[in-house]
């Protein structure tokens, strides 16, 4: 059987995850892996048949998207020859990690494409919301990688074909231990905004991995350091605690080494605010922006934050089985 497995390349959760599902994948047949987007900072350490360049939100240093960044970045008729010209048609299934390219070539063709996403699970009727609606967040999310089969990944299972995250077989492997740091990853703060507010907490050792620093330095309590896979997982896993964005993974990741979490959804980004609305039913501090109005929040946290103890069982082998059952071919 031929499989193709397209992957959404802004940050870093979509190839973290895809990591330890492509060998499950692999299991049953040849895979062709695509990846779209110039956002991540992790490697993918199998063969990778296709780079496109995609669609991608660049981050700013101030807690949301750089929309002017983004609108400069974004390169709109390559990416409509890119659907047009992708041959989604030479393969039995296919495979969808938020991937725009091949989820709209599909849909072009009216070919089926099968969603394996936490998106998908974000726009679940059933799934945890903001207080504060957004429509045209809501909208975006819904077409930016339209598919016909959806299976989602969230924090708790609380609907069909809605499964707990991918925990990767590296942080499973890893024993938790509390050598009394925060580990930190904000990827939409400038590291000047992050020591500004951070280092008001002198009491408190701060290890921040930075999307915008390859030069690793220490200004007072805070440590700066680049983004390294190894290095960052060694860190959260012998952290007190993990301030994070309100993506998935890195929370989901951090719950599951039984750390206490502060999450900090992006600046008008609706997955996010959705994500910090189930991180928070979980037990996570939510805090709306890294501000002096939300230091109480921030000490109260470093004080008396609890940590939160899951235990999300390994079901990806079973989750890849199904899908190629209910939708592969099996030639």
């Amino acid at each position: 059987m031929k499989i193709l497995f397209a992957i959404q390349g802004t940050g870093n959760g979509h190839l973290s995850r895809a990591r330890d599902v492509y060998p499950e994948i692999a299991k049953y047949g040849q895979v062709d892996v695509l990846i779209s987007g110039i956002q991540a900072d992790v490697d993918f350490p199998y063969p990778v048949k296709y780079k496109r360049y995609g669609m991608s939100f660049i981050f700013g240093g101030k807690g949301g998207v750089d929309i002017l960044a983004t609108t400069k970045k974004l390169k709109f008729f390559q990416l409509l020859k890119d659907i047009r010209e992708f041959p989604v048609e030479d393969y039995d299934i296919i495979i969808n990690d938020f991937e725009p390219i091949t989820s709209w070539a599909c849909k072009r063709k009216k070919l089926p494409c099968i969603s394996l996403s936490h998106q998908c699970a974000v726009l679940h009727p059933n799934a945890p919301k903001p207080d504060k609606g957004d429509a045209m967040g809501k909208f975006i999310l819904e077409h930016y990688s339209p598919t016909t089969h959806n299976y989602g990944f969230h924090f708790k299972a609380f609907g069909e074909n809605i499964f707990t995250p991918v925990i990767r077989k590296e942080i499973r492997q890893i024993q938790p231990i509390n050598k009394g740091h925060y580990t930190v990853y904000l990827p939409s703060y400038s590291d000047e905004l992050i020591i500004k507010h951070l280092s008001t907490f002198p009491d408190t050792r701060w290890e921040v991995f930075s999307k915008h620093n390859k030069n690793p330095f220490i200004s007072a309590n805070v440590t700066i350091r680049k983004i390294d896979n190894k290095a960052f997982i060694e860190s959260m896993a012998s952290s007190a605690g993990v301030l994070l964005g309100a993506g998935f993974e890195g929370p989901a990741e951090a719950m599951y080494l039984g750390k206490k979490v502060l999450v900090i959804p992006m600046q008008a980004q609706y997955e996010q605010q959705c994500n910090a609305a189930g991180a928070a039913a979980m037990g996570a501090t939510v805090i709306k922006t890294l501000d002096e109005k939300y230091y109480s929040t921030i000490r109260q946290w470093l004080d008396e934050g609890k940590p939160i103890v899951v235990d999300y069982t390994d079901m990806t082998a079973d989750i890849i089985a199904m899908i190629i059952r209910k939708h592969g071919s099996l030639k």
